[in-house]
This record gives structure tokens, C-alpha cells and sequence, in this order.
């Protein structure tokens, strides 16, 4: 038996993340898979071709899992106009102006990254651009998607002005004299986004090997790519993941969820089936189908129960958007419920998780209890009425923590106009883990940061790491071992992949070595954790210098 071991992790706390969530100190990984679990026992079954890997007191856990990302579109961004991590106009201005001189010959300037806050009203200007670039078209989405910013020149190419009308899924932003700011919500994003020139497949490919290597080395070995498919003008990813995957070049373990056009109905489902059936090559499979049911709360788009509040504090009419039919929601998700398809909802504001979780009930009566693993994604605001639902049903809660904290984007463009009784009901970790609910978690990256640990720590903390604010209704707060779960064994069961998220024998070897014990140090210092190793099927995709 020596000589079948590849690997003996030794010296260390393993958190195994396993039922009884047990602990070991040496782990034994042979091929693919881990072969024991134990202590100093495990010694004897190293051989002379075993790689011994001691921990040194650092731990070893399962690999992370990202229930949530847009890894393909995070990869490409990094290639381009890259405006995450600042909330400074100034700083905008300056990448911008850098980028667009050291690409001379890109014939518009593309990226993403910038942050509502940056702005009066979260709302910037077309002026603001066109004072850095005014000789090129420029074209940048915030940072949640959800939005663009335009120069002049990208509006007129476009076609964009005082007479357009808003699309019937988003708003052109306008001046006092209806002359449109620069600024798109939603679904008028793609009023621009179409006359981009396209990324290239091969693009699209060194994106995803440039996210891949990026997630690897945050300790991420598998994930779920919430949306494959043309959205808002953003292109169909898909063909990257089968290019790599089918070559072996796709290290991680993929689940793709295809994308509901929400402006067809059902006659689109046996075009899901042929996909689904068409994108399955090594570790990469597309079986669940993504449903954007509402927007988000900064641009007043996210489904309430409840009309929001304007800057006075007054009740407007808006209540937000629930982009497909609730009535047609129930009938489409029991169609691919029976057809063995996941559903992997967007629901951000509480109406929106009502119509899903209703929507998952139908399936359910319709078509019994079925193992497809139903998951609602963001849960920005959940009723409690809701609450309890999630277990009864069996629909997973898949949580983005790092958004659960005080932050401007948070203070002055969601509670002011969510009002009081709403942004109380906001992100309730706590609440869903103690009515039953089955918990994963994810980034949404290039949305927000993909590194688990600082979700973790704000799950956690309901802090984001190295701030010293005031915790976000801290009563909502999870457990450290309940937030790791999140990210390893819930992902996992997202995922379907069950032989992962644990360390047990018989387990893929799919494994994280950390700096440190997380469980040793304060909770402020969750944040800080780094990976040194990262394993996907016993094979070491990344080792930190």
C-alpha cells in the first residue's frame, strides 16, 4: 500500500468539514482521491515516491467552492480597463487615462470594476469621461453588472438620445433636459453593449485560464458559473469552457447555469436540453438554468414587497421588477424541475425571493420532491415570513456575505430607500441557518472580491476585514465552522458534487492548505488567511512562492 501514496499531509489541524465535523492531523491521498484520515498512524504508509507535505501547524481543508461567479467575465476584465477595489472618481480618471494610453489601437476603451458610490446619487456622468477620452467610444460596467457607464461619443455611435425610449428591462439615466447622463440601468446597458466589438473566442479562453489561475490561487477548486448565455450584451462564455475543458486545460470543476431569456418563454426549454446536452466535457457540465428574476436595490430594480423611499424619505409608486411573470415562473421551473435541471434564481429584494420559493413549491407539488438542488442566489432582503420556507422546500440559500456589512454603497444607496422595516430583513445568515436552511456560498466575482476569507470574515464579523465599523445587524451573524461550510460542503451540494467539500476517505482530493489555523487567531483576523497550496483531484494546481 506504501507505494500508492502520492501525498501525506502531516503536521497540522485538518478540519475534515465532514458530518460530525471532526478534526485529524494527517491525511494520506492516493491517485485522485483521499485514501485515510487519521494522525501518526498515517506514517507507515508513506513510501519513497510520497510527497510528504507538513503542515507545520497550518491547516488543511476541503477545497472552497464559488456557488456564484462569473469567472469567464472576471478573466476578461482583468485584461481590460480595471476600475474594482477603488471608489475614487480621481482614481477612475487616472487608470483610465493610463489605459487608454498605453492602448493606442484599441479602437473603443472597455473594463468594469467602478463602484456606485463614487458618485453623487451613484450616478455618473458622461462629461466625467469625456474630459480623459474624448476621441474614443468608452464603455464601462459597474461593478455589480448591472449598469454602464457611457462616454458621448459611445451614446451617439449608439444611437442614444433625448428621444429614446427607456427598453422595457432597464433606464437610460437623463439629464433635466431628457439628454441622456451616461449612465444605463439594467437592460439599456445593451444599447451600447452591442455595437462593442466582440470578444473573441480566444479571448474568452485566456479569460477563463486567467480567472482559473486567480481562483486556484484563493483556494477555490470548483465553482458554478452563474450565467452562460448573451446577457446584456455580455457574450455567450460557453465556448470557452468546452474549448478547455475538452483539452484538459480546465483544471477546476465547473457547473454552468444556462441562461432564461426572460423576454421568451417556454419554447426555449428544449434549447436548454441541447445545451445541456452539448456542454458536457471533463470537468465542465451545464446542468442547471439561471433565472434573473429581479435587479438590484441601488438602482430600485430589486423585487419588494413594499415600494422603496425617495431621497426624502418619501414613499414612491416603485416597487422594483419582477422580470418574469410569477404565474409563468411556477410553470417554467416545474417544466425543468421534471427535466432534472437545477434552477439557480437572482433573487435580490423579498418579493422576488417569495416568487421563487413559490416557484419551487409548484415544481414540488407538481412533481414531488426531486434531488435538483433548487438554489436562490444574493437574498438581499427575505421576509420572514419566507424564512422557514427554505427548509421546508429544500431550496438552498446561496449567499454572497461580503455584501452583509456597512459600507457607502450599503449606507447611502440601500438603507435610506429600502426604509426601516426592509433594511431590517437584509442578508438574515443567521435566521436561515436557525430555521433549517441549507447554506452555500459565493463571490458573484468580478462583482465583488472572490477570496472565501473575506466573506468569511464578514459572514463572521458582519464587518468587512480591517474596518472599524459597526457591525451590520449583528444578531444575523454566523459561526466560523457554518461559514467555512458555506463555502466547502454547501457549494458542494450546489454543486452536486457530492464525493467533494469534505475530506473523508473515498473523497476527491480536492484540497487547501492556509497559513495559518483559522480557528487560532481573533475573528478580525479571519480576512488575513491566505493559501500556500491548492490541490483539484490530488494534482497541485497552485503553490504559493
Amino acid at each position: 500500500m506504501a507505494n500508492e501514496i502520492d501525498f501525506l499531509f502531516v503536521g497540522g489541524p485538518v478540519i475534515t468539514m465532514d458530518a460530525a465535523r471532526t478534526r485529524a492531523t494527517a491525511v494520506a491521498v492516493s491517485g485522485q482521491r483521499v485514501l485515510a484520515v487519521g494522525h501518526d498512524d498515517l506514517l507507515d504508509l508513506a513510501g519513497p515516491e510520497t510527497e510528504i507535505v507538513d503542515l507545520r501547524g497550518r491547516a488543511l481543508l476541503p477545497g472552497f467552492q464559488d456557488a456564484h461567479v462569473h469567472a469567464v467575465y472576471g478573466g476578461v476584465e482583468m485584461g481590460e480597463c480595471d476600475l474594482s477595489g477603488a471608489t475614487d472618481l480621481g482614481e477612475y480618471r487616472r487608470r483610465l487615462a493610463t489605459y487608454a494610453a498605453t492602448h493606442p489601437a484599441q479602437p473603443w476603451i472597455t473594463g468594469a470594476g467602478w463602484a456606485m458610490e463614487a458618485f453623487e446619487g451613484g450616478r455618473p456622468s458622461r462629461a466625467q469621461l469625456d474630459e480623459v477620452v474624448p476621441d474614443r467610444p468608452v464603455f464601462l460596467l459597474n461593478r455589480d453588472h448591472h449598469g454602464a457607464w457611457a462616454n458621448s461619443l459611445a451614446l451617439e455611435l449608439a444611437g442614444i438620445g433625448r428621444d429614446t425610449p427607456d427598453p422595457a428591462d432597464g433606464r437610460i439615466e437623463r439629464e433635466p433636459d431628457g439628454t441622456p447622463s451616461g449612465m444605463l440601468q439594467e437592460g439599456a446597458t445593451n444599447l451600447v453593449a452591442r455595437i462593442v466589438p466582440k470578444v473573441t473566442v480566444e479571448d474568452r479562453v485566456k479569460g477563463l485560464l486567467r480567472a482559473q489561475a486567480h481562483l486556484h490561487g484563493l483556494g477555490i477548486t470548483a465553482w458554478q458559473d452563474a450565467i452562460l448565455g448573451v446577457f446584456n450584451g455580455q457574450p455567450d462564455v460557453s465556448d470557452a469552457y468546452l474549448a478547455a475543458a475538452s483539452d484538459g486545460r480546465l483544471t477546476a470543476r465547473v457547473n454552468g447555469a444556462l441562461w432564461w431569456d426572460r423576454e421568451r418563454g417556454a419554447e426555449q426549454i428544449p434549447e436548454l436540453v441541447a445545451r445541456r446536452d452539448k456542454l458536457t466535457a471533463g470537468r465542465f457540465r451545464a446542468g442547471s438554468v439561471k433565472v434573473m428574476q429581479d435587479g438590484i436595490a441601488e438602482n430600485f430594480t430589486a423585487a419588494m414587497s413594499v415600494p422603496y423611499k425617495d431621497a426624502c424619505g418619501c414613499t414612491t409608486s416603485n416597487a422594483g421588477l419582477s422580470f418574469v411573470d410569477p404565474e409563468a415562473l411556477k410553470s417554467h421551473v416545474t417544466e425543468l424541475d421534471a427535466l432534472g435541471f437545477q434552477v439557480h434564481f437572482h433573487a435580490l429584494g423579498d418579493r422576488a425571493v417569495r416568487e421563487a420559493l413559490d416557484a419551487v413549491e409548484a415544481a414540488a407539488a407538481v412533481n414531488g420532491r426531486r434531488d435538483n438542488r433548487h438554489h436562490l442566489a444574493h437574498l438581499q432582503v427575505v421576509h420572514p415570513d419566507d424564512v422557514a420556507r427554505f427548509a421546508r422546500l429544500g431550496a438552498v440559500a446561496n449567499l454572497q456575505p461580503l455584501w452583509a456589512a456597512h459600507e457607502p454603497q450599503m449606507d447611502e444607496l440601500c438603507i435610506p430607500f429600502l426604509g426601516g422595516e426592509l433594511a431590517s430583513w437584509q442578508y438574515p445568515f443567521g435566521d436561515l441557518l436557525r430555521a433549517g436552511a441549507t447554506l452555500a456560498a459565493g463571490s458573484d466575482w468580478p462583482v465583488s472580491s472572490p477570496d472565501p476569507w473575506l466573506g468569511i470574515h464578514v459572514a463572521v464579523n458582519r464587518v468587512n476585514h480591517g474596518e472599524d465599523r459597526e457591525a451590520f445587524l449583528p444578531e444575523q451573524r454566523l459561526d466560523l465552522t457554518t461559514a467555512i461550510a458555506a463555502y466547502t460542503a454547501g457549494s458542494a451540494h450546489v454543486n452536486h458534487l457530492d464525493d467533494t467539500g469534505v475530506i473523508r476517505p473515498g473523497a476527491l482530493a480536492d484540497l487547501v492548505v492556509l497559513d495559518r489555523d483559522p480557528y487560532a487567531g481573533p475573528s478580525d483576523e479571519i480576512g488575513a488567511t491566505r493559501t500556500l497550496q491548492t490541490f483539484v483531484g490530488g494534482e497541485r494546481v497552485f503553490a504559493a512562492d
